[in-house]
C-alpha cells in the first residue's frame, strides 16, 4: 500500500472549481433538461463554506433537493437556443479525514463483521449498498476474484487494505479502454481501466463477500511534477469505495492509488455505483450533427483552516 504521512491528514481548505462545456455542431439546441451535483455535501470529513454555480445560457429553471442517499442534487432548465452549454461550479471548503485505526478494525473477521452488520446496521441502507446495482452486478466471475483478495476469516482492517492494494496491483490504469457500460467480467479480462472500474470492481467483491459498500464521487488534490508549473484545469474528478463497518462507521479506500482516503480527498455525493452520482446528465432536443465534451478541474489548496472539530 503506498505510503500516507501524517500531514496526508491535517486540516486543510480548498477551492475547487470544475468547469463543464458542452459544444453542439451544426445547429443550435433548442432545450436541455439536466440533473447534477453541482456542489459537494456536507459530510463529517468536510465542511463546505460557499459554493457557486454559474451556467451560460442563463438556465429558466434552477431547483435543488435532497436525493434518496442525501446528495445535493440540482435540475436545470435551459430553453434558450444555444450551440454551447456550460456550467461552472467553485466551492470553498474545510476538509480533514481521520487516520483509519486498522488495530481496531482488525478486532473483527470479515465474517464477524458480515454479520455484526446484518443484525445492527441499519436495514434500508444496508440494503441499499449490499444488494446489486446497475453497474455492480456480482457473478460468478467477480466472486471468484472477491474471495481470492478477501478472505472471509481473515481481520477486518487487513483485509480492506489487502483488497485495496490487490487491485492497484492487478489492475493497469489506462484510459478509453472501459467507458461507462463496461461489465465487471469484462473488466476482469482487460485488466485495465479507470478510477471508476476499480472503484466498481472493489463495490463487487465487498458486496460478494456481505459487506455494504458505496460508490463515492469527488475529488483528489494532486501535485505537478518535480519542477514543473501547476496547468490550470489540469486536475480531475475521482471516486474511490467506502465500506460500512461495524459501529455505524465507513471507511473509504482508493484502490486506484493504493491507499486509505484522508484530507486530500474532497467528496461530491456518494451511492450505489456511477449512475446514481453522474456529474451531469439530461435530454436535449437539438438536430446538431455532433457534440463535444470538454471538462476543467482545479483542487487549489487554500491557507490553513483550523480543524473541524
Amino acid at each position: 500500500m503506498s505510503r500516507q504521512g501524517p500531514d496526508d491528514f491535517t486540516p486543510r481548505r480548498y477551492e475547487v472549481r470544475h468547469r463543464t462545456t458542452y459544444t453542439y455542431e451544426g445547429a443550435d439546441v433548442t432545450a436541455c433538461y439536466e440533473r447534477g451535483f453541482l456542489g459537494p455535501r456536507p459530510t463529517p470529513t468536510q465542511r463546505v463554506l460557499s459554493n457557486e454555480v454559474h451556467v451560460s445560457p442563463e438556465p429558466d429553471l434552477v431547483s435543488e433537493h435532497t436525493d434518496h442517499f442525501g446528495n445535493r442534487s440540482s435540475y436545470v432548465e435551459v430553453r434558450t437556443p444555444h450551440r454551447v452549454l456550460e456550467v461552472t461550479k467553485t466551492s470553498v471548503l474545510d476538509v480533514e479525514w481521520p487516520e483509519v485505526d486498522l488495530d481496531a478494525l482488525d478486532a473483527w473477521t470479515v465474517d464477524a463483521a458480515v454479520a455484526a452488520l446484518a443484525e445492527d446496521a441499519d436495514p434500508v441502507v444496508h440494503a441499499s449498498y449490499l444488494l446489486p446495482s446497475p453497474l455492480v452486478a456480482v457473478d460468478d466471475a467477480v466472486r471468484d476474484y472477491a474471495l481470492r483478495v478477501l478472505d472471509p476469516a481473515a481481520p477486518l482492517g487487513q483485509a480492506v487494505v489487502g483488497l485495496t492494494h490487490a487491485i492497484f496491483e492487478d489492475f493497469t490504469y489506462a484510459s478509453g479502454v472501459t467507458n461507462v457500460r463496461t461489465t465487471l467480467p469484462e473488466l476482469l479480462e482487460l485488466r485495465q481501466g479507470v478510477c471508476q472500474d476499480f472503484t466498481h470492481l472493489a463495490l463487487g467483491c465487498l458486496r460478494a463477500v456481505g459487506l455494504p459498500a458505496r460508490y463515492v464521487s469527488g475529488y483528489l488534490e494532486t501535485a505537478p511534477p518535480p519542477g514543473q508549473p501547476r496547468l490550470e484545469g489540469s486536475d480531475a474528478s475521482h471516486a474511490w469505495a467506502s465500506v460500512m463497518v461495524p459501529g455505524g462507521t465507513w471507511v473509504d479506500l482508493d484502490p486506484t492509488n493504493d491507499h486509505l482516503a484522508d484530507s486530500r480527498y474532497v467528496v461530491t455525493a456518494w451511492g450505489r455505483d456511477f449512475r446514481d452520482v453522474s456529474p451531469l446528465k439530461g435530454v436535449v432536443f437539438t438536430e446538431a450533427s455532433g457534440s463535444s465534451l470538454d471538462v476543467g478541474v482545479d483542487v487549489v489548496r487554500l491557507p490553513s483552516p483550523d480543524t473541524l472539530g
